[in-house]
């Protein structure tokens, strides 16, 4: 399983819902599915891990953002939906970072890019980014940044 990538861990997950019959589970995985295919046809290249992953941190923050919004609106069954297929996406994202780790990466990455105040938070998002990626909120990430540059 290790030379699997996640796009075939995603296909296989899809198969294995469509044999047990599990209804909602084969849609959320068919989202993610259908999101990666529109980007590979688009812009006609094959998606690789690091890519598909940003794809499910991006859906992950749409079911955040959505949540919220019909939470807002009093639509809870539309609220529940939305965090089931979360909590799907989320299956096959890598485990999130803890506080320590996180904290000990940004200054690693402050120190290799020699930033000193808050204008070179983009060198140090620059470098963080590939290594958080689906494994940190970027939002939290960089207001700890700016905390530690400030």
């Amino acid at each position: 399983m290790a030379d699997q990538t996640l796009k075939q861990t995603l296909t296989d997950a899809m198969k294995t819902a469509m044999r047990a019959k599990e209804k909602a589970t084969l849609n959320a995985v068919r989202l993610i599915l259908a999101e990666i295919k529109r980007i590979e046809v688009d812009e006609r290249i094959e998606l690789d891990d690091a890519r598909v992953l940003a794809i499910l941190d991006k859906m992950c923050k749409q079911r955040r953002d959505s949540i919220s919004q019909y939470e807002n609106a009093g639509r809870e069954e539309l609220a529940e939906q939305e965090r089931f297929e979360m909590s799907v996406i989320q299956s096959y994202m890598p485990t999130p970072l803890s506080d320590d780790e996180l904290e000990g990466l940004i200054k690693e990455a402050i120190a290799s890019s020699g930033a000193e105040a808050v204008k070179d938070m983009g060198k140090v998002v620059a470098v963080l980014k590939p290594k958080v990626q689906g494994r940190a909120d970027m939002g939290a990430v960089s207001q700890k940044i700016k905390a530690l540059l400030a």
